[in-house]
């Protein structure tokens, strides 16, 4: 490999960072005889992580970091005076192809500036994953960021030969995403989302139909929102991300904190550091969407539209919600076991099978994996002493969880205090 060609990989691979959607899960693809890579096994420097919580490596870069859109909130924005670089096809293939062999990484998680237009660069990254797939046999994990407006042909080819493909959404509000990305709006980025969705299912009721039919976009697609860039809620995020998996094909939502790259531009709040705090909390919300059965509503309203910043949402909901409990562990289907601080869910799946066989108390509860010192406020069985939420208040509740206020809080002494009245 050339210094010129590390030389671009470096300012490329640096341009790519921000993005955070870059996960390798959901497929399956072994390595057969004649082909090189899969996407099920091997070492490596680990960047992401499969569905099975293994880390997987992958090289996260840009095909090019020229851009002819001029979006306020990205370092690689046309008016920005930065290095730029681009890597041809061919560059790019044999680059990863080279890391492959030597055990640097188990996949590609490629995007890239648009230029020309959408088509041209989308069809450039058609040609690295065609070309990994049909000329190197790459079997290794492929993801493509679709570029936002690309037609539906170069996306359903796109689809052939990546693993995952993902266009981002950015902003939430589209008001707020023409004010501060002039040239995008929704319909580019909701469009080739739908086009996307078409091609699973279409290659879905293929499959049924022909037993070798190939696989479209086998891991589905993913997006990304940024998160404090603008004035929007964690209510209208999450309400977003809610109708985004209403969607058979969206398996995940990233969240990402605003960096603040451009300070110059005064659209753009001015932050000292990224929002680190709400963007895990959105995390948070995002999985008891997706796993715990929760409605946007249960989570933010209008009273409360953006997530407690000290507390995780499902204790911010307990504590909101105290008529709810103590839950009888022996007794409460698993929905509401769901819905208990510290419990999860294997937890109350093993909870669900446990007891059948026997009362569950304090013991079994911490060889099940709950977490009791957030369970234990709102949840009786065998032999738990602890008061519960409604006799202690759901403020002093709160008071004993938060790791800052607990040292203060002897709640040796406000059990007596509570016992007195």
């Amino acid at each position: 490999m050339n210094a010129d060609v590390i030389e671009k990989l470096k300012v490329l691979a640096e341009s790519a960072k921000y993005d955070v959607s870059c996960a390798s899960s959901g497929t399956v693809r072994k390595n057969k005889a004649g082909t090189l890579g899969n996407t099920v096994g091997g070492i490596g420097v680990c960047h992401s992580f499969a569905e099975d919580g293994r880390c997987i490596s992958l090289l996260k870069v840009m095909l090019t970091n020229y851009c002819i859109y001029d979006c306020a909130y990205c370092i690689n924005r046309q008016s920005n005076d930065i290095r730029r670089a681009t890597l041809s096809v061919s560059e790019l293939v044999d680059i990863t192809i080279e890391f492959y062999r030597r055990n640097y990484i188990e996949g590609l998680f490629l995007s890239s500036g648009v230029v020309r237009s959408p088509d041209y660069t989308m069809e450039r990254l058609v040609r690295v994953a065609k070309d990994l797939r049909l000329v190197h046999r790459f079997n290794g994990y492929i993801h493509l960021k679709s570029i936002p407006g690309a037609s539906r042909e170069l996306v359903n080819e796109a689809g052939l030969y990546a693993d995952r493909l993902s266009v981002n959404v950015e902003i939430p509000n589209e008001d707020s995403l023409k004010r501060l990305a002039p040239e995008k709006d929704f319909q580019s980025v909701f469009l080739p989302m739908k086009y996307i969705q078409q091609g699973v299912l279409e290659s879905k009721e293929e499959r049924q139909k022909f037993r070798h039919a190939p696989r479209f976009a086998p891991a589905g697609q993913s997006t990304q929102m940024i998160v404090g860039a603008t004035g929007d809620t964690d209510k209208d995020i999450l309400g977003l991300s809610s109708a985004l998996y209403q969607r058979p094909t969206m398996k995940r939502v990233y969240y990402s904190g605003y960096i603040s790259v451009n300070h110059y531009d005064t659209r753009l709040p001015t932050l000292k550091q990224p929002p680190l705090v709400r963007e895990n909390r959105l995390y948070q919300a995002d999985w008891l969407l997706r796993f715990y059965q929760f409605k946007v509503d249960e989570i933010v309203d209008d009273a409360f539209p953006h997530l407690d910043l000290e507390i995780d949402p499902k204790l911010a909901w307990a504590l909101r919600h105290p008529e709810h409990f103590p839950v009888d562990i022996n007794k409460a289907d698993y929905e509401m076991l769901l819905r208990i601080p510290g419990i999860g869910v294997k937890s109350a799946q093993l909870i669900v099978t446990s007891r059948r066989y026997s009362r569950l108390g304090i013991y079994q509860l911490k060889k099940i994996g709950v977490v009791l010192k957030k369970a234990q406020y709102f949840i009786t069985c065998h032999e738990l002493p602890t008061k519960t939420v409604n006799e202690l208040k759901p403020e002093n509740v709160r008071a004993l969880l938060l790791p800052k206020l607990k040292k203060r809080i002897d709640e040796n002494q406000l059990s007596f205090q509570f016992a007195d009245e």
